[in-house]
């Protein structure tokens, strides 16, 4: 009698999942749409179903009102989680970034648009190889919260003294010195999630505008609190 009570507990708890599954492939679907195509939307979403299985077989009414509310950020979580662990950035990597970065703004200075991984190798004297990836890389990042993102520089170590409230403030300080269009893109970005396909449509600017746009307010933002 109880083992039957224990598998009637558990199907109950899996059919919760499985109301919840289309969400999480939404939710998988709509970070692929952010990554380069070298990132699998089937292991995207194999991590949420996975993350969204356990959260369910732990989660208690009594504690929360809403299991998807209780689910979604963790299930989210999960599927960072999961870009974290491709070490995508080792510390040889992160400096070829930041090299890349000033090569293309340097670039397009004078040429008004972006270089190609070719070119970039060739100002780099870098294998094409390591440009690419390296790029690639720096792609993945930047779904990542701020935080990740800022640690790019020194390892985090800069951030390790920083409390989380003196950094959001930093954050706060940082925006308020860019214009509103600016300040939009990240709010589109971080907050609501949009590719930059659709954040161009919205404003309409150029993707390459916009990530140029975004890779500056990052920057200021590293400088103000000494990772950069």
């Amino acid at each position: 009698m109880i083992h039957v009570y224990a598998q009637d507990i558990k199907h109950q708890e899996d059919e919760l999942a499985l109301q919840y599954l289309p969400a999480v492939k939404a939710m998988a679907f709509r970070l692929k749409e952010r990554l380069p195509s070298s990132v699998d939307y089937m292991d995207l979403s194999a991590i949420g179903t996975e993350e969204l299985i356990k959260l369910a077989r732990r989660y208690d009414e009594k504690l929360n009102d809403s299991f998807w509310g209780y689910a979604k950020k963790r299930v989210y979580g999960a599927m960072l989680d999961y870009l974290r662990s491709l070490d995508i950035l080792s510390r040889a990597s992160r400096k070829l970034v930041k090299a890349i970065d000033y090569a293309i703004e340097e670039y397009r200075v004078t040429h008004e648009e972006e270089p190609t991984d070719e070119e970039l190798a060739e100002i780099l004297e870098e294998p094409i190889e390591k440009v690419h990836d390296a790029r690639i890389a720096s792609t993945i990042y930047t779904v990542m919260p701020l935080h990740d993102q800022l640690q790019i520089g020194d390892e985090g170590e800069a951030l390790a003294k920083i409390e989380k409230e003196e950094l959001i403030n930093v954050i706060k300080n940082v925006l308020g010195e860019f214009a509103e269009r600016e300040q939009l893109i990240i709010q589109f970005y971080y907050f609501e999630e949009l590719t930059l396909k659709e954040i161009s449509n919205i404003l309409n600017i150029t993707e390459s505008r916009i990530s140029q746009i975004h890779k500056a307010v990052i920057h200021k933002i590293k400088e103000s609190v000494g990772t950069e």
